[in-house]
């Protein structure tokens, strides 16, 4: 099959791209010696993941139980999650998932924490835990270097967890204050008596500056296997990069400057990531996508310029690659314009 035999609309990967972001990334950590541990929300594909693993990572990244249960069942047996697990029903669950693979978590409160150690008090090997920080982005953490210290010296004092060291999702392009940030908090543990053997960061825009945070010993980029319009915005690579893109088909021509595509928000999803528009026509860059309905893309047409005709396809790269991939079941995967594999979404849908 060929790409134009598929119908619209629908995602197709590159997997030449998609092999030259893995192994780029992948030869950068290496030779600064860091290790890789790549998040699968990007693809939540088990293919994928081996593929990370086969070119180097150290294990993958997941944000919810039900991925990193996905990813086990294909045989993937080194696994970070990094989202605060909380509530009887997931802990049970965290623990099975444990009897099978080599599991880290974070915590970021007493309250987490204490939750964990009744779970898992009993265990033949006591669970991994490092504290989550604050550096800057606004979302989980502690808030400070020293609360960081207090919560790292009760993971030592409850039963059955062991503590490994911290993990940010920093803010972006500030990685000084990052690296200050961290290690101050490397050095408020160290105060206590407690070492940090290791200290994770991550983020597909500082990627390939990850080496300027020297106390930095582990990596979780998500996105750069596909990349996207708002990685190229922030300054991780170009267009062209982009591994994974939406074929879509013009449906109508109501006007000289507009006309209507058949992907809309179920398809492209309405995240803009706070750019202008909903995707990058590729074939047409000066139009814009400038609204979606459900099925609907409503696209500008500029004065002068001649636009696509009713039946025309065009590719787009989408906004935020990520959340286009949770929208479909299969994906399929093209070599030099042939269909090479089709893929299905394994861990789509896993949120809880």
């Amino acid at each position: 099959m060929n790409i134009d035999d598929l119908d619209t609309p629908t995602p197709v990967i590159d997997l030449d791209l998609v092999e030259k972001n893995v192994h780029r990334a992948q030869d950068y950590a290496n030779r600064h010696g860091i290790a890789l541990r790549p998040h699968i929300k990007t693809h939540k594909l088990p293919e994928f993941a081996h593929l990370q693993l086969r070119a180097g990572a150290c294990g993958i990244t997941c944000q919810k139980i039900g991925e990193a249960e996905v990813m086990a069942d294909a045989g993937i047996t080194d696994i970070l999650i990094s989202f605060n697990i909380v509530g009887r029903a997931k802990l049970e669950r965290l623990r099975s998932l444990a009897r099978r693979v080599s599991l880290k978590v974070v915590a970021d409160s007493e309250a987490v924490l204490r939750g964990l150690s009744e779970t898992f008090s009993g265990e033949m090997r006591p669970l991994p835990v490092l504290i989550e920080c604050d550096t800057g982005a606004g979302r989980c953490g502690v808030a400070t270097p020293e609360a960081v210290a207090a919560l790292a010296k009760l993971v030592t004092e409850l039963p059955g967890l062991s503590f490994r060291g911290l993990m940010t999702y920093p803010p972006k392009h500030r990685l000084p204050d990052v690296a200050g940030w961290l290690e101050a908090a490397r050095a408020a543990c160290r105060r206590a008596g407690i070492d940090v053997p290791e200290i994770s960061s991550g983020g597909t825009p500082d990627l390939y500056h990850a080496h300027e945070q020297n106390m930095v010993t582990e990596y979780r980029p998500g996105t750069y296997i596909y990349s996207d319009r708002s990685q190229v915005a922030q300054g991780h690579g170009t267009l062209e990069d982009c591994a994974l893109r939406i074929v879509a088909t013009v449906v109508s021509r109501p006007a000289e400057d507009r006309c209507i595509i058949d992907a809309g928000s179920k398809t492209l999803s309405s995240d803009t990531q706070g750019l202008s528009g909903f995707g990058h026509i590729v074939e047409y860059p000066q139009m814009g996508i400038v609204g979606l309905s459900e099925e609907h893309g409503h696209c500008h047409v500029p004065p002068g310029s001649k636009g696509p005709e009713v039946g025309e396809r065009v590719t787009i790269i989408p906004n935020h690659v990520c959340v286009v991939t949770n929208l479909f079941d299969r994906i399929p995967a093209v070599r030099n314009g042939r269909v090479e594999a089709m893929f299905t979404v394994a861990a789509r849908g896993k949120v809880q």
